[in-house]
């Protein structure tokens, strides 16, 4: 314009302005004119620079730019734009690759000597990619670098402890930052509480929490939602619903992670109708229940036999303005399926894909056991070809429902055929696929194929691995044959493999000692020297568990095992509740 002259500022904002759009070509073009006219180029336009390049995920065209800051634009570099670039590859998830530039600039940059900042966020990557120990290494460098360790720094040590599983670390990690003068914060606390619940030391997460009292700081709602998600893993529900009443008396607000985590535990110990109370409590309060909250409830409704409740719930949710989404919608076709009403499900999925919401696996896998449940094999087969044309992949599970409806329908070809597809489609099988078709084979008298199935399970990956339900179905089928010595020894390497037998194992075994032993046996001995064989290799919930089925059975184990065993593998409250479920069967 003549007299105006563009000076240093404006350049600046320009500079500012384009990084907040993201638009690189107008970025660039100012920095040419910047370099053409001679202007001095200040560190803060790098640092808005690099900012706009981590938005962009482009961290790497951040690192060029930091090398080029000297060479090219004559602008010294310090810990500030050496930062800006190192947060940016953090954020981006490049843990190993910001380890690289860190010790990369340390080494050939003089000008640059790190602060907290630095090290925490090396820190950070480190306890990111497991390098737990180079994170302690560089926490304990700190002082010498004339760094003192904030709270940051002690919150994202402590974590990257919890994660690796040494919580008595990070436990001893608070004390010493109040010995150093740092003062925790809730979230120092938050991230000990969530170690301690995720090992189960609820004990020690509630003295913390008393701690936090102690020291002026007051949960948040992150504390309770830790502790009541804890709470309700132990399946300590009823004190969980206590801390929820205890939290609103101290005036924090619960939220829908809040009611949402006590509903889920609720449902999942087959307490639906409790979850469904406190829905209505939740609404009370003020709170909208959200598509997973309904989705569980309506789930865990159906699964407990309550179908009239879970439709009444579906309807309330509907009239309440709360919109189905795929989750809620496969929740409904599940439960009416479980329930023997597949072709009111199937109803359902249309209405599904009328109102634009896509069905998946889970859907279809539904839809294709209730089919097969009622006896209705050719509307199962028809539900697999329709998900074939839809966009819907199918998946591991969809392959063991269809499996092993081929295989209980009797049509044993066409699951070997169906099995064989899958392999070629190379969709690995995993431990549920390979019980399904195993049970097919031993349902048809192919028990050497389906033993040859077992071999490769042994030799596969971990997902193959054979579990209970995969050893009860060859335990089972040895039996009806007769073959009680072969079972003998799949059961001894099934507890080899660490495997422990649970409720189902004892039943078949005690059935084939029964049923086809001379003289035939109460399976009293078999089961106390299981106990023994379990106690010895210090496997006590195994042991336990066959005690209680003892105790249910009234098959009462020696005195020598009760005495060298029950004090140390039996929790009281399970050896009473066995022994008042014997004294209610006895009566009832």
């Amino acid at each position: 314009m003549g007299s105006y002259k563009t000076g240093d500022r404006t350049f600046y904002s320009l500079i500012e302005s384009y990084a907040n759009l993201g638009d690189f070509g107008s970025l660039e073009k100012v920095f040419d004119q910047m370099k053409r006219e001679r202007r001095a180029f200040i560190e803060k336009n790098f640092i808005l620079l690099f900012r706009a390049y981590g938005k962009a995920n482009l961290h790497e065209k951040a690192v060029d730019m930091f090398d080029r800051m000297v060479d090219e634009f004559n602008c010294r570099q310090t810990v500030r734009s050496f930062n800006s670039v190192l947060n940016v590859i953090i954020q981006a998830g490049h843990f190993h690759r910001a380890l690289d530039f860190h010790d990369y600039v340390l080494r050939s940059r003089n000008s640059v000597s790190p602060n907290v900042l630095t090290f925490n966020l090396v820190i950070k990557a480190m306890c990111k990619v497991g390098l737990i120990e180079r994170a302690i290494g560089a926490f304990r460098e700190m002082p010498f670098c004339k760094c003192l360790p904030d709270v940051f720094t002690y919150c994202t040590l402590m974590d990257g402890l919890c994660k690796e599983g040494r919580i008595d670390e990070a436990v001893a990690l608070l004390d010493e930052m109040q010995i150093e003068g740092c003062f925790p914060s809730p979230v120092t606390f938050n991230v000990l509480i969530n170690g301690l619940c995720k090992k189960g030391d609820l004990a020690r997460a509630a003295k913390l929490v008393e701690n936090m009292f102690l020291k002026g700081c007051v949960p948040n709602e992150v504390t309770y939602n830790t502790l009541l998600h804890g709470l309700c893993l132990k399946g300590k529900l009823d004190k969980a619903i206590g801390l929820l009443d205890r939290m609103v008396s101290s005036k924090c607000v619960p939220n829908d992670v809040t009611y949402g985590t006590i509903i889920n535990g609720l449902v999942k110990q087959g307490r639906a109708v409790d979850g469904a109370r406190i829905l209505v409590s939740m609404e009370e309060r003020g709170h909208r229940a959200n598509e997973y909250v309904y989705s569980v409830l309506v789930s865990g409704l159906f699964k407990e036999g309550k179908a009239d409740e879970a439709s009444k719930m579906w309807k309330e949710m509907i009239e309440r303005g709360c919109k189905p989404n795929t989750v809620l919608y496969s929740a409904l076709i599940d439960g009416l399926c479980r329930e023997g009403k597949p072709d009111e499900a199937k109803e359902i999925l249309s209405e599904m894909v009328s109102v634009g919401c896509t069905p998946n696996a889970f859907t279809y896998s539904s839809l294709m056991r209730g089919f097969f449940s009622t006896g209705n094999s050719s509307k199962a087969l028809l539900m697999w070809k329709e998900m074939e044309g839809s966009s819907c992949m199918h998946n591991k599970v969809c392959y063991s429902v269809l499996i092993r409806g081929l295989c209980e329908d009797g049509k044993l070809k066409d699951a070997l055929m169906l099995w064989k597809h899958m392999l070629g489609k190379g969709c690995a099988p995993d431990v549920v696929v390979y019980s399904s078709m195993i049970h097919g084979l031993c349902n048809a008298g192919s028990m050497d194929q389906g033993f040859k199935l077992f071999n490769e399970m042994l030799c596969g990956d971990s997902d193959s691995q054979p579990d209970v339900v995969t050893y009860n179905i060859l335990l089972n089928a040895l039996c009806k044959q007769s073959s009680i010595s072969h079972a003998i020894d799949l059961l001894n390497s099934m507890m080899d493999r660490e495997c422990d037998p649970d409720l189902v194992t004892c039943n078949i075994l005690l059935k084939a000692l029964k049923e086809k032993v001379n003289p035939p046996q109460d399976g009293r001995e078999f089961l106390d020297e299981l106990v023994l064989k379990l106690y010895k290799q210090k496997r006590t919930v195994g042991a336990s568990r066959i005690v209680e089925v003892m105790l249910e059975k009234f098959l009462s184990p020696k005195a020598s095992t009760w005495e060298r065993v029950i004090q140390e593998v039996c929790r009281p409250k399970k050896v009473k509740a066995a022994i008042d479920k014997c004294w209610f069967d006895l009566f009832s």
